[in-house]
């Protein structure tokens, strides 16, 4: 039976359901229109399987109404400086009129709770340098913890 959690401020946390694609996937682009990039299809279809089929996992936030406001997606993977496995919030996304409200922590807060569920390390995650509105709420959750992040560029 999925973990739900009902939030002070109204929101529904639980995991994604496969009645919500549509509205999962109007969310998921307005998240790659941010970050400007565009992923192929396959891609996404591809995400919102593995989302059901238990590789990744994928919690969303729904207001009092049932509409889904928020999503967050999070796999386990194993560590090489632990024993335990690690967590890597990958992606989080609030609608725009959800900001403020608390939706993102609570989403956070949520995947903090399936970690410890596991036993895994804390959640760690990435942002960009200029999310500034974003890192002022990591700033409250979480530490930085200096890391620069590089990506290999083949030559071309």
């Amino acid at each position: 039976m999925p973990h739900h959690q009902q939030t002070p401020s109204g929101f529904e946390i639980s995991p994604l359901r496969p009645a919500e694609q549509a509205r999962w996937l109007v969310l998921w682009n307005e998240y790659q229109q941010f970050y400007t990039v565009e992923l192929p299809a396959a891609v996404t279809e591809g995400t919102w399987r593995r989302m059901h089929d238990g590789t990744l996992h994928g919690l969303g936030a729904r207001d009092a109404a049932g509409e889904l406001m928020g999503i967050v997606h999070y796999l386990f993977h194993e560590d090489t400086w632990s024993l335990q496995r690690a967590c890597y919030l990958q992606d989080l996304y609030v609608d725009p009129r959800a900001r403020g409200t608390g939706c993102a922590r609570q989403l956070i807060e949520a995947v903090v709770a399936a970690a410890q569920r596991v036993s895994t390390n804390p959640p760690y995650w990435l942002t960009h340098e200029t999310n500034a509105r974003a890192r002022k709420l990591y700033e409250q959750v979480s530490r930085n913890h200096g890391f620069i992040q590089y990506v290999y560029e083949p030559p071309k």
